[in-house]
C-alpha cells in the first residue's frame, strides 16, 4: 500500500505566496556543489513567513533544516528529507548608535564586514573571508584571525521551538570553539545585534579588513569548490598539519581532493559526489588516528544519509 506524498494544505500555500516547492536541487546552494534534493523547500521572504513555513513543518511532523550561505555544509546524495528552509531573502541591517550593527539572519558575514569598515567601526575585520550568513556564524560561533562572533555579539534574535520570538545574550549561548548552544536546540536565528569600536579612520579598517582577505586568498584554496574548514582544530596541532603529515594532501577520491595547498580543505575537482567526499573525510580521520591517536571532529555539518564503506 503506498501513500500520497504530504502536500501543505491551501491555505498555508495562499500565505506563502507559493514559494513552497517540491524536489529542489540543493548543489547550486552549496559552496561544495554537491547534494541530492530537497524534499520540500520554501524560501521566506519575512519573519513572518518563515513561521508560517516552521509551523507547516512542525504540524506535518516533518524536520526543517535552514540554509544559509550554503558554505559549512556536506549534504548527502540522497538529499534531505523534510523542509529546506533557505535564509537567503531575509535579509537588512541597520546602524545603531555607539557602534552597534543589527542584521537579519541571512545577511552576509562579508557585507557586514566591509559596512563595518566603511564606517570605521573595528571588530568585523576578522570576517571579511568567511563566505556565510550571519545566522549561520552565531551559530557556529564562525570565526578567523584569532577573533570569534562571541567577541561581538551583544544579542540574539531567534524563534524558539514554539515559533516564538526570543532574545538571548551571549551567556545563554554557551560559545566555545566553532560551538554553540545554538547547534542543539531547535531555535532558529532571526537576527543579531553586534557590538563594534565606533570613531576609528575608515581608511584603516578598510586597509586592515582587505589585509585579512588577502592574506585568506594567499594561503586557502578558492578556485574550486569547498566548504571552507573541514574539520575543527584540535588543541595540539592543526587539523591541516596533522592531515599533512598523514600523507594525505593532494590524495583524491573520485572527483574530491584534499587540497594541495592547504589540507583542511577538501576540493570538487569537477564532478564530485557527496559520497567522495565524505569518504575523504573519513578517510582523514582515520588516518589521523591511526598515527596520532587524534580524532579529527569535522567543522563542516554533515547531512542526510552517507552509507560507510569499507
Amino acid at each position: 500500500m503506498t501513500t500520497a506524498p504530504c502536500v501543505p494544505n491551501a491555505s498555508c500555500v495562499a500565505r506563502l505566496s507559493g514559494r513552497m516547492q517540491a524536489g529542489i536541487p540543493l548543489a547550486p546552494l552549496t559552496t561544495f556543489r554537491v547534494g541530492g534534493k530537497a524534499e520540500w523547500y520554501c524560501e521566506p521572504g519575512s519573519n513572518l513567513e518563515l513561521q508560517q513555513c516552521l509551523a507547516w513543518a512542525r504540524a506535518e511532523g516533518i524536520p526543517v533544516t535552514l540554509l544559509g550561505a550554503g558554505s559549512n555544509l556536506l549534504i548527502s546524495d540522497a538529499g534531505l528529507r523534510g523542509l529546506v528552509v533557505h535564509t537567503r531573502r531575509l535579509r537588512g541591517l541597520q546602524l545603531l548608535e555607539g557602534g552597534r550593527i543589527w542584521a537579519a539572519a541571512g545577511e552576509p558575514l562579508v557585507n557586514l564586514a566591509r559596512v563595518a569598515a566603511k564606517q570605521g567601526w573595528s571588530g568585523l575585520e576578522w570576517a571579511i573571508g568567511i563566505p556565510g550568513t550571519l545566522g549561520g556564524a552565531v551559530v557556529m560561533n564562525a570565526g578567523a584571525h584569532g577573533r570569534a562572533m562571541a567577541d561581538v555579539l551583544v544579542e540574539v534574535q531567534i524563534l524558539d521551538e514554539e515559533q516564538e520570538p526570543c532574545r538571548l545574550e551571549p551567556a545563554d549561548l554557551q560559545f566555545g570553539y566553532r560551538r554553540s548552544r545554538l547547534q542543539d536546540l531547535p531555535w532558529t536565528v532571526i537576527g543579531a545585534t553586534l557590538q563594534l569600536i565606533p570613531g576609528r579612520d575608515p581608511a584603516q579598517v578598510q586597509w586592515e579588513t582587505q589585509r585579512n582577505l588577502n592574506q585568506r586568498l594567499s594561503s586557502q584554496p578558492y578556485h574550486l569548490p569547498s566548504c571552507g574548514s573541514v574539520f575543527r582544530n584540535p588543541e595540539t596541532y592543526p587539523a591541516g598539519w596533522l592531515i599533512e603529515q598523514a600523507g594525505l594532501k593532494g590524495y583524491r577520491i573520485g572527483g574530491a581532493q584534499i587540497s594541495e595547498r592547504h589540507a583542511n580543505f577538501i576540493l570538487n575537482c569537477g564532478q564530485a559526489s557527496a559520497s567522495d567526499i565524505y569518504r575523504l573525510i573519513r578517510l582523514a580521520q582515520e588516518k589521523v588516528y591511526q598515527q596520532w591517536s587524534i580524532l579529527l571532529e569535522p567543522e563542516v555539518r554533515i547531512l542526510g544519509s552517507f552509507e560507510e564503506t569499507g
